[in-house]
């Protein structure tokens, strides 16, 4: 059987520093009174194994002190002053391992509740980097907490810009950079101011999202209850190409990946 060093080691500190004292008071030098010093290992025991263990360290150095006092006595027995430190000491000392036990429990459970959390954010943040819709997660200020695979691969965001944690407008800039969206270099200006008002009032009115290589994403943005947005991708490109001319598949399935053949061939339709 494994013991617990942590439960014993406040308690044997205690005793150690007791019988420390009483020899070298009795064959070397006058020892003072060690009470200050028990108190700090009180201290010290409750915060690395808690309530029971500053509590038998502090039974310990009462009893210690106890006789400390008797052989600092010229006469048998304890007078009214001895007992009044004995008191105190044990006032002291108690309330110094219950006060430490609870903090150090709360501190534990705090900790305790911070991992599971973190462990459960963390597998929340694995499934949704499997799902084959993009997720941004927006704090108060828009800029992003979390973006998650898809949305990586849908806009070529590499993963050091995307754990920049960049604001909206940034990665609005970088779709136009990369030529994302399937829009006339014109209208993209107008398109990123609208998406980014669209974003600050939490409008959450669906909108399609046509991309360069074809691809279609409906983006819902949904306001959160601290303030912040989540914003989500979803394609739906056989929903949009189903309703399209049957005629015209093979013309938009040799169109992806070439953007301006794309836009002319809109333009002429408008």
């Amino acid at each position: 059987m494994q013991l617990d060093w942590r439960a014993i080691s406040g308690p044997a500190l205690t005793t150690a520093t007791a019988l420390i004292a009483f020899v070298v008071d009795r064959h070397f030098v006058a020892v003072p009174n060690p009470a200050p010093l028990f108190v700090c290992i009180v201290a010290f025991a409750a915060s690395i194994s808690g309530i029971t263990s500053g509590m038998i360290s502090a039974v310990i150095a009462v009893a210690s002190s106890a006789v400390f006092f008797l052989n600092h006595r010229a006469t048998p027995g304890y007078d009214m002053s001895d007992l009044a430190r004995m008191l105190l000491l044990a006032a002291t000392a108690g309330g110094t391992a219950l006060i430490t036990g609870l903090l150090r429990q709360k501190w534990v459970d705090a900790f305790a509740w911070e991992k599971k959390h973190h462990a459960t954010a963390d597998r929340l943040s694995a499934a949704l980097d499997q799902v084959d819709i993009g997720i941004v997660l927006l704090d108060s200020d828009t800029r992003a907490e979390f973006i998650n695979r898809a949305f990586r691969d849908y806009f070529k965001l590499s993963d050091e810009q995307a754990d920049s944690k960049p604001p909206f407008i940034a990665l609005m800039y970088h779709g136009r950079d990369t030529g994302a969206w399937q829009l006339p270099e014109d209208e993209l200006s107008a398109f990123i101011a609208k998406r980014t008002e669209m974003i600050r009032a939490g409008d959450s009115t669906p909108i399609n999202l046509d991309l360069a290589d074809g691809e279609v994403l409906r983006f819902t943005c949904t306001a959160l209850p601290d303030g912040g947005r989540m914003l989500s991708y979803a394609p739906v490109t056989d929903l949009v190409r189903h309703s399209d001319d049957p005629g015209s598949a093979n013309y938009y399935r040799a169109l992806r990946g070439s953007h301006r053949s794309l836009a002319r061939h809109l333009g002429a339709a408008e």
